[in-house]
C-alpha cells in the first residue's frame, strides 16, 4: 500500500520537473517518472523503490547534491541512496557523455538490488519510448540524443547485456527484447 509519502514525492517530482519535456517532444517529463514508478511497482517494488522511481532524475537534472540532501532529509537514506545510484552525474555541468555512460555501465555490478530495479525500469521505459518514436517518426529520432544513432544503440545494448547478466529475470528479459526491437527498427 502506498502512503502519503508517495503522494508527497509525486508532488515533488511534478514541481522539480515541471518545465521539462521528453527529448524532442512536447510530452511533459513527468510522464517518464510516472512510467518508471509504475514499472517499479509492477515488478514488485515497495514504496521506497516507487518513490525513487519518481525521483530518479531529480539529482541529475534538478539541483545536484542539494537535491540529494533534500531527498535524504524528506524520504530517508534508502530513497536518497537509490536516486544517487541511478544518477550518472551529481554535477549540474555534466562530464563528457561517453565517459559518464562508460562509468555508469561499469558501476552496475556494484549497485544494490534497489538501484538495479529502478535503473532497469528507467532504461526499459526509455528504450520503449525511443522505439515508439522511431516507429512513428523515423530515424531522425536519434538526432535528439547527444550520441546520435550509433551511441544511443550502443548504450542501450550495453545496458541490456549487463543488466541481463547481473539481474536475470522478466524485467531484464523485457529490456533485452525491447533493445533488440529497437536495433531491428533502426
Amino acid at each position: 500500500m502506498l502512503t502519503d509519502r508517495f503522494e508527497n514525492a509525486l508532488s515533488l517530482a511534478a514541481r522539480l520537473h515541471r518545465t521539462q519535456t521528453r527529448k524532442g517532444s512536447g510530452i511533459p517529463y513527468i510522464s517518464h517518472l510516472l512510467a518508471v514508478s509504475a514499472l517499479v511497482i509492477e515488478f514488485g517494488g515497495d514504496e521506497d523503490q516507487a518513490i525513487a522511481g519518481l525521483l530518479h532524475d531529480a539529482v541529475e537534472d534538478q539541483g545536484g547534491q542539494d537535491t540529494a540532501d533534500m531527498i535524504r532529509a524528506t524520504y530517508g537514506a534508502r530513497v536518497a541512496d537509490i536516486v544517487l545510484a541511478c544518477s550518472d552525474s551529481v554535477q549540474q555541468d555534466k562530464e563528457d557523455w561517453q565517459w559518464r555512460k562508460d562509468r555508469y555501465i561499469a558501476s552496475l555490478a556494484t549497485k544494490g538490488e534497489d538501484a538495479l530495479l529502478v535503473t532497469s525500469c528507467d532504461k526499459l521505459h526509455n528504450a520503449t519510448a525511443i522505439l515508439t518514436d522511431l516507429r512513428e517518426h523515423g530515424p531522425g529520432v536519434f538526432d535528439r540524443f547527444t550520441a546520435k544513432r550509433t551511441g544511443t544503440l550502443w548504450y542501450y545494448r550495453q545496458l541490456a547485456d549487463r543488466l541481463t547478466e547481473i539481474r536475470p529475470g522478466a524485467l531484464s528479459d523485457r529490456l533485452a527484447e525491447t533493445v533488440a526491437a529497437l536495433e531491428a527498427a533502426a
